[in-house]
């Protein structure tokens, strides 16, 4: 299947989705938009794969200050939004500093999670990394230890599983070392771990759109000048990329990053955290469609057993109470 067909097929769904959600407000929309921004983050993966050729630094610098561009208008749209809802007595200046410190902090180690995970496609196939990235999801509740949040039974069981899926995922039959690629992708998952539980820290006292704006621009800045140390970025190559770099800045940073907004507005959390999940799963349909990369029956395993962790840590332990009968 050629890579336009499905890039025009995932624009065209985002605009009907867009258009509904414009003329017609329905909390069953909630589930559909998580499950298109997981289709868009899974195609991601594959765009990133294609643009691996210019250079991590170069390619990651581009889409990531490409995405912070897109999201520009919806940030200022919702700051105006959250000053609308207050009366002529509440109403105050934008906070531009708070939203300069809370996108320093979590554009940090957006750049490091993302840039490793770009430089990962040099030596693993778009499934491996998906599923492993997906890790950090596993990571976030054990991270959160260390802040005192308390880890309940059922991400202990996801950890574990998360760590057989792995095994199975990245270690060949026989063989008790792990490759380069699936090291780094790891390290990828741990810094994304670290972001996501940054980006909660700032999220309860700064605008959420315009948080993920500002650390879009910073992790982007930052790529930029990691471009012009390390690598030899060529105008031409650039170009001959623009595709996945349009596809990974404009959809992933953008346009996805509005539909979880959307979806989780409308969608139950753990529903949402669920449906969200399943960006690994479209990064090996994906891999398999459009490059033809397919895993073998012991890495097909590994993804079974990390998605199940996944979905471990994700729901809520009220999830398996039985509730009490009311008279």
């Amino acid at each position: 299947m050629p890579p336009a067909v499905i890039l025009w097929a995932v624009f065209i769904l985002s605009t009907v989705f867009g258009v509904i959600h414009i003329t017609k407000k329905n909390k069953f929309l909630g589930p559909l938009y998580c499950i298109l921004a997981a289709v868009i983050w899974g195609l991601s993966f594959v765009a990133q794969n294609e643009g691996k050729g210019i250079g991590t630094f170069t390619f990651n610098g581009i889409r990531t200050l490409l995405g912070g561009v897109v999201l520009l208008p919806v940030a200022a749209l919702s700051l105006k939004k959250d000053n609308s809802k207050l009366s002529e007595g509440e109403k105050k200046k934008i906070p531009f500093k708070d939203i300069a410190i809370g996108g320093l902090c979590c554009g940090i180690p957006l750049f490091i999670g993302g840039n490793l995970q770009q430089h990962a496609f040099n030596f693993i196939d778009v499934g491996k990394v998906g599923f492993i990235t997906a890790l950090y999801m596993v990571l976030v509740p054990v991270f959160g230890i260390f802040l005192k949040q308390k880890a309940k039974l059922n991400v202990w069981f996801g950890v574990i599983c998360g760590v057989f899926g792995l095994y199975f995922l990245s270690i060949p039959k026989g063989s008790f070392s792990i490759g380069k690629g699936e090291l780094i992708t790891v390290l990828c998952a741990v810094a994304f771990a670290v972001h996501i539980l940054v980006i909660d820290h700032f999220c309860k006292t700064v605008n959420n759109v315009a948080l993920s704006c500002a650390q879009f621009f910073v992790a982007g800045t930052l790529s930029i000048i990691c471009m012009f140390i390390f690598e030899e970025p060529e105008i031409s190559e650039i170009l001959g990329s623009a595709v996945p770099i349009l596809y990974a800045g404009i959809m992933s940073c953008g346009v996805a990053f509005t539909l979880q907004i959307f979806g989780q507005k409308y969608a139950e959390p753990a529903v949402a955290s669920l449906l969200l999940c399943l960006e690994s799963v479209f990064s090996v349909i994906f891999g398999w469609l459009i490059l033809n990369q397919k895993l073998s029956s012991r890495e097909a395993l590994g993804c079974v057993i990390m998605f199940i962790a996944i979905v471990l840590t994700q729901v809520p332990t009220e999830s398996f109470k039985l509730k009490k009968k009311t008279k």
